[in-house]
């Protein structure tokens, strides 16, 4: 966004008209609200009872074993940390690139970033069985583990998406301050004593695009780190230099799906169609089916080379997957991330609110396999010649997988109840700067043709002596 002399922003005190819309759910409340609290509440009881049982009675109690030493909670640490791509990363490119349809959705796409990746650090935590362990990654961590550039590439990535998702926040929070008279005390302190001034603005988009050009490369080395936890080793179907971008194509795949569950449900729950358009659900359709080639792409290529290697110790997990005990998995995951979204998306009448978002529950469903298919299947076939493993989640992983679900969805429904989950400022300069952005964008693609004088001037160098007839 450029702020030249002719154009306008909002100021908090602004009248919001039909915006108020927007406002409306931090500051009223219905029945229905304190209902799905209430089952929200119960799925997180459920999983801190599953944790708090765990770890009384210890790591015994799950399906883990020897030789399977992973199990769902390293599955869901690389599901949830692949899903917070969803947010920062998708939202960073879409600003950068200018695209005006993204001004509804960049919010809800930052939130989930934030708030998720704590899930995807918690499942660590779940892994560890005592959760001091913690502690001796500070105490007695290595440089050359690939484990700790994972606890450093998060960090930073939490503390950037943070920023992020702060500071276009705080114009936001200035109109609450303004204009409600709920939580005013928790507004003012928030807004940094935001007035909507040009100065105010012009820093604000300052900082915005230094931690855009900031997150996305940080994004980036996120998930391919994470990656090399599995692809640094020398286990079988880990060991490959397509790991890295493999896991960022699946994590921008898997984020893009939770993130048109995410808006479908804002905008039915809050009746947000003026704002979350089907043309938005259009928009991020094709970027899915982009993703569901790119995908595919990674994903033969990987078991291609593998097969074509014939490597005893590799094909051995490669038959576990493709025609083994596990092939129930994998072709269950093919059908959910590529034969659905191919067969849905493909198609501009099929690509509706509705059709985008049963894609999108397929392929959060297919991607948590892949990461099932990565983690257990290598783990139970090691490369060591020791017995072969087998593993089948309890029901306290699925009981803490229920939790950390419930847990997220209350969190990202309680940010909803204190702050705008469409940004309004960045709406209403929309609306306001339309028509000159318009034609602006009219005057930059317009071709011009030469000047007279000088097209004359290189016409006359060009021809010979005498003019430019035959002699």
């Amino acid at each position: 966004m450029s702020h030249s002399h002719n154009r306008r922003m909002p100021k908090p005190t602004d009248p919001l008209g039909p915006d108020w819309a927007l406002v409306r759910p931090t500051v009223e409340s219905d029945s229905r609200f304190w209902i799905v609290v209430a089952c929200l509440l119960a799925g997180v009881s459920l999983g801190v009872s599953a944790y708090v049982y765990q770890v009384r009675t210890g790591l015994g109690v799950t399906g883990m074993n020897r030789p399977v030493y992973w199990g769902m909670y390293i599955i869901n640490f690389v599901f949830f940390i692949g899903i917070s791509h969803a947010g920062t990363l998708i939202s960073a490119i879409l600003r950068l690139a200018g695209a005006e349809w993204r001004r509804a959705i960049t919010r809800s796409a930052e939130v989930i970033t934030v708030m998720v990746i704590v899930f995807g650090v918690g499942n660590v935590i779940f892994d560890l069985g005592r959760p001091d362990r913690l502690l001796y990654v500070l105490k007695h961590g290595r440089l050359q583990s690939p484990l700790l550039w994972d606890v450093c590439s998060i960090s930073v990535y939490l503390c950037c998406s943070t920023i992020y998702l702060y500071l276009p926040l705080i114009p936001d929070i200035a109109i609450l301050r303004d204009q409600t008279n709920k939580r005013k005390w928790l507004y003012r302190m928030l807004a940094l004593g935001w007035q909507g001034t040009e100065r105010q603005y012009e820093r604000l988009e300052k900082a915005m695009g230094f931690m855009m050009v900031l997150v996305i490369p940080v994004a980036v080395s996120v998930h391919t780190v994470v990656s090399f936890v599995f692809a640094m080793t020398v286990q079988p179907m880990w060991h490959a230099a397509i790991f890295g971008p493999y896991f960022v194509v699946g994590a921008i795949f898997s984020g893009i799906a939770a993130l048109i569950i995410a808006m479908a449900i804002i905008r039915w729950a809050y009746h947000l169609e003026g704002y979350l358009k089907n043309i938005h659900f259009d928009y991020l359709g094709q970027l899915l089916l982009v993703m569901t080639l790119l995908w595919f792409y990674f994903t033969f290529s990987e078991y291609l080379t593998t097969w074509y290697g014939g490597e005893p110790v590799q094909l051995t997990v490669w038959w576990a997957k493709i025609n083994g005990e596990y092939s129930g998995y994998f072709w269950t995951m093919v059908v959910c991330c590529f034969i659905v979204p191919m067969a849905i998306l493909s198609r501009s009448k099929t690509r509706t609110v509705a059709g985008t978002v049963v894609v999108s529950i397929f392929i959060t469903i297919g991607m948590w396999l892949e990461r099932f298919i990565i983690v257990i299947p290598t783990i139970a076939n090691p490369r060591l010649p020791i017995d072969r493993g087998l593993y089948h989640p309890t029901w306290v992983e699925w009981s803490m997988l229920v939790g950390c679900f419930s847990f997220f969805i209350l969190l990202y429904v309680l940010f909803t109840r204190f702050f705008p989950i469409v940004s309004i400022w960045e709406i209403q300069e929309g609306r306001m700067n339309a028509k000159q952005d318009m034609l602006d964008r009219i005057d930059a693609y317009k071709v011009e043709s030469p000047e007279p004088e000088a097209d004359s001037g290189a016409l006359a160098a060009a021809l010979p002596a005498g003019g430019g007839g035959r002699q």
